[in-house]
């Protein structure tokens, strides 16, 4: 079982039945079943042969590690299909509860594509009057304007056929399909229509007096928007925020101790407590901050075009505001204080319920740890913790560039079948403020900001130089090389160019590069070596044995040294299947007359092991530990 309903069966022995069967059988049942083919070999028409005979994948049979990485990936692949089968289901269902609500809905709609209706509800035909969608089918919306708004209303076509966005209202005069007209505000708004975008038309027939609407909007004691409004105005902004803005906030305000607060004032100085809290709010907010009345006693405020620090400072200015007044009630004088919690917003909770859920939970903090304070919540901390760690390292990284601040180490490659010694791998440390730092640290930030050529000319330099002096005299040293290197079309003559300044013979300077690396870049790699070879250097493919065909690879790249990848040799001593493994590189790399070496060799039982299977060297911190090079 590979999860919920999710299973897989192997057939090994299914060697006489056609995988073109099979996948008729397949195609019958009418599953969402994927089918994979193993192969003792893969080459062109293997592959083409097992894609057509209905394989979803392939794998080469006894490479384990390879078929269950396969498996594991058609199973995702089968859970992501059912889980978009579920969602276009959902759609389907939503889009008929939408056309159900239409259809039923008292106030006329209609959807419009580029000017021309493509969906009516009733209302709508009855307010024009027509009495089928039919009438209107194809006709523009223009067609209906009366001819004073004509010219006004084609302007707003050619706008928004340049994709600007359309009014939330315009007054228009309309006409009806007897030619009468009438005074209407159209409300516009984003929508689709079978996959399309278009604009959704709601049309008012009795326009709202703007004063009364704005009184509606707002809460008759502090003068703020009301909730309503106020969640309206955040479900635009929530959109905003799933679209990546990340300049803005939700940020809730109660007084501290509110209910000590009223018995000591009496609930007839409650709306006078508002009212002066509100005034200080106010002389804070800045014109594009929103502030409502949220409850009985609690406010709201929606920040736009702030960034993170100017929300912290808003929300100490919002403190001083409140906690240093003193408010006259009727026969009493106190000073109220009121603790703040906030949600910053972004795409990771672009959700108006998950917005004012993560600001009550912050005004909790904050009250729970005795009020007078404020607590926000950021999804973005962690992600901006990460950018400010990221540009520290890239900073101590094009320093330890420029002043020299890497260090060389050495790992001996221990020779098991009589084969050359005096071979090592340079590894690099990073001289850092706490001790050396190691690769895995530094070389992924080193990635993400282009440093890695940089990086390994400085260890290429070194290592010719060591290489000339007289300590090293009779060493060659494998150097790891990163694939912006492989890809650069100058470094085989800069490195031609160091070994002849330093009476170096190509040969002691072993290249090396991840298996899979090569793969990907092999036209690249194919013409590096070739450059490479002219100056005598020997080359290496790390990780190797773990491709769809290893050996075939080397058609193209001749490697001097296949370096196994890790799986094979952890826990060898008791995988048989990787000892097999072990055995077959190992011949195949004997017949083709390249060296064999095995990395991260930790016992004595997988030296032996690896002795019997033939493999040339051993390398790992059980033969020698890394050891600093000092010349």
């Amino acid at each position: 079982s590979l999860g919920p309903d999710v299973w897989w069966l192997a057939v090994p022995s299914a060697r006489d039945l056609p995988l073109a069967d099979v996948a008729r059988l397949i195609g019958a049942s009418a599953r969402d079943i994927a089918l994979l083919a193993l192969l003792d070999s893969i080459d062109a028409a293997a592959l083409a042969q097992a894609f057509r005979g209905g394989a979803r994948a392939v794998a080469l049979a006894g490479n384990s590690e390879q078929l269950r990485g396969i498996v594991l990936q058609e199973a995702e692949a089968l859970i992501a299909r059912r889980a978009v089968r579920r969602l276009e289901a959902a759609l389907r269902e939503s889009d008929r509860r939408c056309d159900a609500l239409l259809d039923s809905s008292r106030d006329p709609i209609a959807y419009v594509h580029e000017g021309m209706h493509v969906r009516a509800n009733q209302a709508y035909l009855e307010m024009l009057g027509f009495e089928e969608f039919a009438e209107i089918e194809g006709q523009t919306l223009l067609d209906l304007v009366a001819e004073d708004g004509t010219e006004d209303f084609r302007g707003l076509l050619k706008r928004l056929s340049r994709g600007e966005p359309p009014p939330a209202r315009l007054d228009l005069r309309l006409k009806r399909a007897d030619g009468s007209v009438f005074d209407a505000l159209l409300e516009f708004s984003q929508a689709s229509f079978e996959g399309e975008p278009c604009l959704q038309i709601i049309v008012r027939r009795q326009v709202v007096d703007e004063s009364l609407l704005e009184q509606l909007q707002r809460d008759a004691v502090t003068g703020l928007y009301n909730r309503t409004h106020f969640i309206d105005l955040l479900g635009n902004a929530v959109t905003d925020a799933g679209k990546g803005r990340n300049d803005q906030a939700v940020l809730l305000l109660e007084p501290d101790h509110f209910a000590s607060v009223v018995d000591r004032i009496g609930i007839s100085n409650v709306d006078t407590l508002l009212r002066g809290s509100v005034e200080r709010i106010k002389g804070v907010l800045g014109p594009n901050d929103i502030a409502a009345r949220f409850s009985d006693h609690g406010f709201v405020i929606l920040l736009r075009g702030r960034p993170h620090e100017s929300v912290q400072v808003l929300c100490t200015a919002l403190l001083q505001a409140i906690n240093g007044a003193i408010l006259d009630l009727g026969n009493h004088s106190l000073a109220v204080t009121v603790s703040i919690g906030g949600s910053l917003m972004g795409e990771k909770n672009a959700n108006t319920a998950a917005v004012l859920d993560q600001a009550g939970n912050m005004l909790r903090n904050a009250q729970g740890e005795g009020g007078n304070r404020f607590a926000l919540y950021d999804p973005a901390a962690q992600e901006r913790a990460d950018a400010e760690k990221d540009k520290r390292w890239h900073n101590l990284l094009r320093d330890a560039l420029a002043h020299g601040r890497f260090v060389m180490f050495h790992q001996q490659v221990i020779a098991l079948l009589g084969s050359e010694g005096n071979l090592s791998e340079l590894l690099l440390r990073m001289d850092g403020a706490q001790g050396l730092v190691l690769p895995g640290i530094f070389m992924p930030v080193a990635a993400r900001h282009g440093l890695l050529p940089a990086i390994d000319r400085w260890v290429l330099r070194e290592a010719i130089r060591l290489l000339g002096s007289s300590g090293f005299s009779q060493q060659s040293f494998f150097v790891k090389i990163s694939t912006p290197s492989l890809l650069d079309e100058k470094l085989a003559d800069w490195i031609g160019e160091k070994l002849r300044e330093s009476s170096v013979d190509g040969q002691r300077l072993i290249l090396e590069f991840q298996e899979n690396e090569v793969v990907t870049n092999l036209r690249h790699a194919w013409r590096f070596s070739q450059q490479t070879r002219a100056l005598g250097c020997r080359l290496a493919l790390e990780r190797f044995g773990v491709g769809l065909n290893s050996f075939q690879l080397l058609d193209h790249v001749d490697a001097d040294f296949l370096k196994l990848d890790r799986s094979f040799v952890n826990d060898l001593a008791r995988n048989a299947e990787n000892q097999r493994r072990v055995r077959e590189i190992a011949q195949q790399a004997q017949a083709r007359g390249k060296e064999t070496v095995a990395e991260w060799v930790e016992d004595v039982n997988s030296v032996s092991l690896l002795f019997a299977a033939g493999i040339s060297y051993v390398q790992g911190n059980f033969q020698h530990e890394p050891e600093r090079l000092a010349g």
